[in-house]
């Protein structure tokens, strides 16, 4: 029942992060990506994918989705190598934006946009920085959000023992 509990939540959060009107790129998507495997395990990296797929099912697909799914995928599964302390996971997490933008990107320019050729590939990452800028803030901006309340929550847990 937990797990399909947060699989819930996590299909509630991603889907409203990404329905309700925002800047281009600026969702919980990777810090969630980042923090669901994080907190409950990576059993849940396949309801943050299928997440996505839902929520693509109504923003629709594109030529690069393999990419951003398996971005989310690796993402979820580095998380664990970073759960030291926040700042490292803060660390982690700014990875996972890199990841992304990395990732999404090398599939933007195999799609063809930009040439197959090496000046083709510099300009499509230099076009996708500003679209990087806000993901690495919402990226960050979510992930203190969790970050504080799961301090709160362990606080509480130490609390009531």
């Amino acid at each position: 029942m937990n797990y399909l509990k947060v699989s819930l939540c996590v299909l509630a959060l991603l889907c409203a992060s990404r329905f309700i009107p925002h800047p281009p790129n600026f969702t919980s998507l990777i810090a969630l990506s980042f923090y669901i495997p994080f907190l409950f395990g990576v059993k849940f990296i396949p309801i943050v994918v299928l997440s996505l797929i839902f929520t693509d099912i109504f923003l629709g697909f594109h030529s690069t989705i393999l990419f951003t799914w398996g971005s989310v995928i690796l993402i979820g599964l580095i998380s664990k190598n970073f759960s030291r302390s926040p700042i490292i996971r803060l660390l982690g997490v700014t990875s996972g934006a890199t990841i992304f933008f990395i990732t999404s990107n090398f599939g933007v320019w195999l799609s063809g946009s930009y040439g197959y050729s090496i000046n083709g590939l510099i300009e499509c990452y230099i076009m996708a920085i500003p679209f990087f800028g806000n993901t690495l803030i919402s990226t960050l901006i979510f992930s203190f959000v969790i970050e504080c309340l799961h301090s709160i929550y362990n606080y509480k847990l130490k609390i009531s023992k």
